[in-house]
């Protein structure tokens, strides 16, 4: 029998068929009191068909949370019957309402699911026994919940002295499990037993282990009570959270993640040197508490280090005849350059091969006749350290990039330009905030290859400072006999660099230190003539500003004259540069008139350059024989390719002294 509560529908006059509301992540007790949100269209619905009856309705918790229920079977088979006590409507359409349940109820064939549910219930009594465990049980709980709402500020003394005075066992399960902060899955659960005895016992369960939590914590207060700083207060929370997780058999993410650098340490593939060092920091990170200022420092180093291509490669088979087809489809003549770069891919192709086939002497067996072992060191695995210098703009960066093409490695490049500071190239100390490793193992890590392409720009430009002289640093870089066990500051362990093939670019030889010098391998590129800037223009940087400019093929084109007086009258350098803004300037006005209604294709000529790119910067002078006295023609070497002087005398009313003017320097005066 349901107890009577004045003003409430008893349950027999609860009727056989009630609309159905599914609950989210919330389940409504028998003789509890709880409030609920309601905001969905055909929930407004069902309740506002309610209120105009007799305001019943079955609330069912829904099986997943996830996504509103859709049918029947998205709705557990037990709930409770309640009676709406109060509804408040909100300006965003949603409703607020107080329910209480009444009873249990079992949902049957399910009579309607448009607009809302409606469903044929039957009531589910709990099966209530008597008798002195009961009894038992029942104060064991009531003392229970006294206790833990003397742990708990939030709850009023009077809730502890209302539950006491309940005599109902089932009231008293119901009142305390909405009270308590317990799951969806818990709560149907606990509403899903039949039995009053099961229910009690469970109860006693979830009361025991929240008291438990309630003692911990209480006692780690008691024990870090004094004056708390910043840093103090942090740990003890962390550490109130351990010990809860503990508790609960949770304390699992840090181990994992202590397992997972493990791990990666194991197949990073890093030196043994290198793996005992980092086996030793990470023991260290095991021991130490995370408000540590040491504990992000070391973390950060394992980071870099389990992060490094300590052994990773990408190269594929050397194809030569490819690598030629690439270095032709990217630049034009240099021829020398070209020869040199193929004779190193043959070489090295050559070596890796004949590696190869002595590879089982190694093993115990006979290797290949006249193949000496190869080991680590051995310079014949060395990779040349290749300098590229020239005037800007003649192809020195674009030439590491089809080396690294042809090659199949990854590409990588640094500026050096500016840099004063030796750190910047082998690293800072760890003892430093915010240190890291040096430029070299940072752009090695980007490409994430022990074996890429690697090129240094800039290399003439280098300072020295008061940090040290960063062109020192890179003596150990760039010498083959050394670098197989490069040192960065900050990882304090070897890192092989003798798999990366090291390119560094200058424009001028003079200013780069003689000892640095000495460990490249120098190829100058030099200033293109006015028949191969004619070339480049047509085959490379036409095509490349016409996508530039958003233009198709055909819509526009330069022809050869044209081409010719942009590199004779508007450009005076060794490289293609100011050759390819130029071009580019010419194409955007050819599209600013096919914007305009122009119709493609559209060709600029020689005689229309004045009047796209204004009057010419340069004039070439011309040698002519000189009829008077007075006037000498001579030759001055420039990057761009030289030009012709004229040295004019002139006769003047004096003191017979002789005067010179311009800017002549001492080995012109001299001569």
């Amino acid at each position: 029998m349901t107890p009577e509560i004045p003003g409430l529908p008893q349950a027999e006059s609860i009727p056989d068929t009630l609309p159905v509301l599914p609950l989210r992540e919330t389940v409504v007790f028998p003789m509890a009191v709880a409030p609920l949100v309601i905001g969905q269209e055909r929930s407004v619905r069902l309740v506002d068909e309610a209120m105009r009856g007799n305001r019943l309705l079955a609330v069912v918790a829904q099986r997943s949370p996830a996504a509103p229920a859709q049918g029947p079977a998205d709705l557990y088979e037990l709930g409770t019957v309640a009676v709406i006590h109060q509804l408040l409507r909100a300006p965003d359409g949603s409703m607020r309402l107080i329910v209480q349940g009444l009873v249990r109820v079992r949902l049957g064939e399910f009579v309607q699911t448009e607009p809302y549910f409606l469903a044929r219930v039957a009531r589910a009594p709990e099966k209530e026994i008597h008798g002195v465990e009961v009894e038992a049980l029942s104060l064991t709980v009531r003392d229970l919940f006294k206790r833990l709402a003397s742990m708990i500020p939030e709850l009023p003394a009077e809730l502890a002295a209302a539950i006491d005075s309940l005599h109902d066992p089932r009231e008293v399960v119901y009142q305390i499990a909405s009270i308590l902060s317990l799951s969806a899955e818990d709560r149907q659960n606990m509403l899903e037993m039949d039995s009053v005895g099961d229910k009690l016992r469970r109860l006693i369960e979830l009361l025991q282990h929240e008291v438990a939590v309630r003692n911990l914590e209480h006692r780690l207060a008691d024990q870090t009570r004094e004056q708390m700083t910043k840093a103090q207060k942090e740990y003890f929370l962390r550490e109130h959270m351990r010990t809860i997780q503990r508790e609960l058999g949770e304390a699992e993410g840090e181990r994992s993640e202590m397992e997972g650098l493990r791990d990666k340490i194991e197949k990073s593939g890093m030196s043994e040197e290198a793996r005992k060092e980092a086996e030793r920091e990470l023991s260290r990170l095991e021991r130490m508490p995370e408000i540590s200022p040491e504990h992000g420092m070391i973390r950060t180093y394992l980071d870099w280090m389990v992060s490094l291509p300590w052994s990773k490669t990408t190269g594929v088979a050397i194809d030569v005849p490819h690598a030629r087809e690439v270095l032709d489809a990217d630049h034009y003549d240099l021829d020398k350059i070209k020869e040199r770069i193929l004779e190193y891919l043959a070489v090295k192709k050559l070596r890796d091969e004949r590696q190869a086939e002595a590879g089982p002497a190694g093993a115990g067996e006979a290797g290949h006749p006249g193949a000496a072992p190869q080991t680590a060191h051995d310079e014949s695995r060395h990779e040349p350290i290749l300098c590229f210098i020239g005037a800007p703009g003649v192809g020195k960066t674009s030439l590491g990039q089809s080396i690294a093409r042809a090659m199949g490695r990854k590409f990588v490049r640094i500026s050096l330009g500016g840099i004063h500071d030796e750190a910047e190239v082998r690293g800072h100390r760890r003892t430093y905030i915010g240190a890291m490793p040096g430029r070299i193992l940072q752009a090695i890590r980007r490409a994430g290859a022990a074996d890429c392409i690697f090129m240094l720009d800039e290399v003439d430009k280098l300072g020295a400072g008061i940090q040290g002289d960063p062109s020192a640093a890179l003596l150990e870089v760039l010498d083959p006999a050394q670098n197989y066990a490069f040192t960065d500051t900050y990882l304090g362990v070897p890192f092989d660099l003798s798999r990366v093939l090291f390119i560094c670019t200058a424009n001028n030889a003079a200013t780069i230190p003689p000892p640095l010098l000495d460990r490249m391998e120098v190829l100058s590129l030099p200033g293109y003539t006015e028949n191969e800037k004619l070339h480049i223009a047509r085959r490379y940087l036409l095509p490349r500003a016409m996508r530039a400019n958003g233009l198709r093929e055909g819509e526009a084109s330069i022809d050869d004259r044209a081409l010719v007086r942009i590199v004779r009258e508007y450009t005076r350098e060794a490289g293609v540069r100011n050759v390819e803004r130029n071009i580019t300037g010419v194409l955007r006005k050819v599209a600013r008139r096919i914007t305009e209604g122009a119709q493609p294709p559209l060709t600029v000529t020689e005689a229309e350059i004045p009047s796209l790119l204004g009057p010419p910067q340069f004039f070439n002078e011309v040698a002519e024989r000189i009829d008077r006295p007075g006037v000498a023609t001579g030759l001055a070497w420039t990057p761009a390719g030289g030009d012709i002087l004229f040295i004019e005398a002139t006769r003047m009313p004096g003191k017979g002294a002789l005067t010179l003017t311009g800017q002549l320097g001492d080995v012109m005066k001299e001569s």
